[in-house]
């Protein structure tokens, strides 16, 4: 069983995810620690829910000119969540527009995933690579960061796996 999601993790963890996945038993786990969605469904709900992270940890990052979810990002090919820098010359002066765009997978999921998420892609505003400080910044802001990456991760192998959806 090829677990996409879970490169880079121990032999021992993905050898456990995949007997959970094989049994059946991650999908109710997950299901049972983590058991409604969030109410931020629609694009002015995540900006509000962004921009509160953004005010507490990060008040001192350039502003963001849109926040939403973004259908056209497709998980399995692609990406959770992406953050842009758009430049463009208006006269004699260079313009910068900072964007954070959301997986519409996100929309029907767990609070906790999509802190995880939205924690992410705020790090990059203050670090561009996946380093020792973009993961301390991550952690500063969510401090279970990568018991929540993981766990997402592992959701998302059963997705891809078995086709079931387990928050709608």
């Amino acid at each position: 069983m090829k677990l996409t999601f879970l490169g880079g993790y121990p032999p021992d963890l993905l050898a456990q995810t995949a007997d959970a996945i094989r049994q059946g038993t991650l999908g109710p786990s997950l299901l049972r620690r983590y058991p409604e969605a969030h109410e931020a469904r629609n694009d002015a709900a995540l900006r509000d829910y962004v921009m509160t992270f953004k005010n507490q940890y990060l008040r001192s990052t350039p502003p963001l000119s849109h926040i939403g979810y973004d259908n056209r990002l497709h998980v399995i090919r692609n990406a959770l969540g992406t953050h842009a820098t758009i430049s463009r010359v208006q006269g004699a002066k260079l313009k910068s527009r900072r964007e954070i765009r959301i997986a519409s997978l996100f929309r029907t999921m767990p609070e906790v995933f999509l802190r995880m998420i939205v924690v992410h892609e705020l790090a990059h505003l203050r670090e561009r690579d996946h380093d020792k400080a973009f993961y301390q910044l991550c952690r500063h802001m969510a401090p279970d960061y990568h018991q929540l990456e993981y766990e997402l991760r592992a959701y998302l192998c059963w997705l891809e796996i078995t086709g079931e959806a387990l928050w709608t």
